[in-house]
């Protein structure tokens, strides 16, 4: 008896120091940590997809290379500088005798102006606009991913939210069971074993938090840096928000290619060239060339020789064999690139609905699950623990017992928020297979 209660003596005193040192340290770390300078800002996932659109730096290039492309474009209209020269004609070489002031030559201004076929212009300006849509859907296949990847850092926060809801019942549970135990001991109704059974559980349990905390800390940095805010800033998701299970039915091969950023982008790609093929035909046309040259006798006004000019126009011949070989090459080149594209376009079709098919045949397997642990598995073991508890409480059970209940609960909890990620992030990937 003496030995029970110096050793109840010893745990009294662990007990009141313990809790003076967690008081000391909890007003050591309130004062240290900074006051809140505001409400958190509570961002809906489509607040976030919309400021990710807005703000993300990974997004500007596409934007300044399609506004480049069509700068190009307007280049394409533009015509050759003049050329001017000015020279002699006919005129003898020094140190020639001159029979006659007809035999001095002439003076020359020339001037040369090339003029490009209306028909190319017109074909090279439609293919480099065509690059600026080509541009504009690479940004469409960017934007898709950095939403994909907010989604899967915001729908993990909301499954740690759930755990962070459920660790704190489960310490108002564990925190329950301790004091019955402090109260039970000095009646010599339960053993310290279990009181530090007890107490150990809250220690793993605040491991627990702490980790759930940092993996929270981790999420806000992520959604913060794709919308381009200083990774401190505060931030919090809306709790409510519940991602929808996608459609049972099969879509298909047109209606992901309508959907796929990646296939419109090859789409444009196509048109592209196409344009180019329309281009390099283009090149099988003439172009201009209009040529003036006047000449000023060296002779004098008494000479009586005439000022003279020569107006001349010249026309390409660009289909001789010889200048038609490298734009027939080029477009038999952007043909079969062109046919190459289809191909794979057809490949990555059909390869997506069989993906698409398997992914929601696994999303209806772990819809099926969670709802069994919904409705059947965690109502069960949660009434398992309530019954021990009340026979604990009656003095008809011990504490290992209900422990037991509880981590059996507990881990059956953490199991089915480890199997919602999961479908959460199904989800994820199902829609980036369908969108990107």
């Amino acid at each position: 008896m003496n030995s029970r209660n110096s050793v109840s003596s010893t745990y009294w005193k662990r007990l009141i120091n313990g809790g003076l040192l967690a008081v000391g340290l909890l007003g050591a770390a309130w004062g240290q940590s900074p006051a809140p300078t505001g409400p958190v800002p509570v961002l809906s996932l489509d607040t976030v997809l919309i400021r990710i659109d807005q703000n993300n730096p990974l997004l500007k290039p596409f934007g300044s290379r399609a506004a480049a492309a069509r700068a190009y474009a307007e280049g394409a209209r533009s015509w050759m500088a003049p050329m001017v020269g000015i020279g002699t004609f006919m005129a003898p070489y020094p140190a020639q005798m001159v029979m006659d002031d007809r035999d001095r030559g002439y003076g020359m201004v020339s001037v040369e102006q090339d003029i490009p076929n209306p028909v190319k212009q017109r074909a090279t300006r439609v293919y480099q606009e065509s690059k600026a849509a080509v541009e504009e859907a690479g940004r469409g296949v960017t934007l898709n991913r950095l939403r994909q990847d907010a989604k899967g850092l915001y729908f993990d926060w909301l499954v740690l939210e759930k755990r962070r809801g459920v660790l704190a019942e489960n310490r108002r549970i564990l925190q329950t069971m301790k004091k019955l135990a402090d109260i039970r001991y000095p009646y010599q109704q339960g053993s310290l074993g279990n009181i530090y059974k007890a107490e150990g559980r809250l220690y793993e349990l605040d491991n627990m938090v702490t980790m759930t905390e940092a993996e929270i800390a981790r999420r806000r940095i992520g959604l913060n840096t794709l919308m381009n805010r200083p990774t401190g800033d505060p931030l919090q998701i809306d709790t409510t928000y519940r991602p929808a299970p996608p459609t049972t039915g099969l879509p298909t091969t047109e209606e992901i290619g309508s959907r796929r950023s990646d296939i419109l982008r090859m789409d444009r790609q196509i048109l592209s060239m196409q344009a180019g093929i329309e281009a390099q035909r283009a090149q099988a046309r003439p172009d201009f060339r209009v040529r003036f040259d006047h000449m000023q006798p060296f002779a004098g006004v008494k000479s009586m020789m005439p000022t003279q000019f020569t107006l001349m126009g010249m026309i390409s011949i660009p289909i001789v064999p010889w200048a038609s070989r490298m734009y027939k090459a080029e477009i038999k080149g952007m043909q079969q690139d062109i046919a190459a594209m289809r191909y794979e376009r057809e490949g990555m079709l059909i390869e997506t609905q069989g993906m698409v098919a398997q992914m929601l045949t696994d999303l209806q397997n772990m819809r099926t699950q969670l709802e069994n642990y919904e409705r059947r598995v965690i109502p069960t073991l949660r009434k398992n623990y309530d019954t021990q508890l009340i026979a604990y409480e009656q003095n008809k059970a011990d504490l290992p017992v209900v422990i037991d209940a509880w981590e059996t609960l507990n881990m059956t909890q953490m199991d089915y928020l480890t199997r919602l990620q999961e479908y959460y992030r199904m989800i994820v990937q199902y829609e980036r297979e369908l969108e990107k």
